[in-house]
């Protein structure tokens, strides 16, 4: 992906290194089985459900500067262009639906950090949170993408940023409200199935934020979309459980398995219309 030398979003915040600015921060720990740190790695739909119930403790009195190497600060380069990226199609798409779009804020964080849906270590890797509508990442991520999950390179990175944003889209346009609406009413199983209809549309969302951005400035080079197809299919429900217990349980899906979330992908960026992203038809 050309990005290099384009227009960096102004939404960054950066706590690198500073605990996140809570008093009160996530130890460590708390994730349970591997098969739940694989899902909640990747992309948690709503932080709310795993955010939860860990034991935590205060930071320590004086912490040494945080000293980002230069990959690390180059890649903290790349994804303020991915996210002005997800501004400028994103305004675009909610221009032609007569509505105004609000960015959200993207912060970097380093080991652990404080949001408004709670505490959170890297080891959930990205999340959105529809508290303060403020997608969370941090950049060792991109290490563990590539070594860990099976995805890795530059547009891997920026499908997962965007998919982050896709739900910032959906808390925008009432989704995932609805969504959680409709919790209360619903067996674990059948809220499982719009959960990952959630998902499923966050890739599409992806997808179609591909599209423009591809249509706008013309900087997918070739593997690009490859890239992204392959992490989509890295972190599909039936191949992280395969991988963690040998055996898959389709009512236990959250995210979607991996030929669903490489198609809504597809189709969001083939289609580039928001009005084929309707993945909670049929539930």
């Amino acid at each position: 992906m050309q990005w290099r030398g384009r227009r960096s979003s102004d939404n960054v915040e950066d706590v690198r290194g500073t605990g996140g600015g809570g008093r009160n921060l996530l130890a460590g720990g708390g994730i349970g089985t591997l098969l739940i740190a694989a899902i909640i790695y990747f992309m948690g739909g709503d932080p709310s459900q795993v955010l939860q119930s860990t034991q935590l403790q205060p930071p320590t009195q004086q912490q040494a500067p945080y000293q980002a190497s230069a990959e690390e600060q180059e890649l903290a380069n790349f994804v303020g262009v991915v996210l002005a990226d997800t501004e400028d199609v994103w305004a675009q798409i909610f221009n032609q639906m007569k509505q105004t779009y609000t960015p959200p804020k993207l912060v970097l964080f380093s080991g652990q950090v404080q949001s408004a849906c709670g505490g959170a270590s890297s080891a959930m890797g990205p999340f959105y949170c529809p508290a303060n509508q403020k997608a969370y990442i941090d950049l060792s991520f991109y290490t563990d993408l590539k070594n860990k999950l099976g995805g890795g390179g530059d547009f891997a990175m920026a499908y997962v940023i965007a998919h982050e944003i896709g739900h910032h889209v959906q808390n925008l346009l009432g989704t995932n409200a609805m969504v959680q609406q409709a919790r209360s009413q619903l067996s674990e199983a059948e809220y499982n199935k719009l959960s990952v209809a959630l998902e499923l549309q966050a890739d599409f969302y992806a997808g179609l934020w591909a599209h423009y951005t591809q249509k706008q400035k013309n900087v997918l080079e070739e593997g690009d979309i490859e890239e992204a197809m392959k992490t989509a299919s890295a972190i599909g429900d039936d191949k992280l459980q395969m991988q963690a217990q040998g055996y898959t349980v389709p009512d236990a899906f959250t995210h979607g398995t991996s030929e669903q979330r490489m198609k809504w992908f597809k189709l969001g960026f083939e289609t580039g219309d928001i009005q084929t992203g309707n993945t909670f038809q049929g539930l």
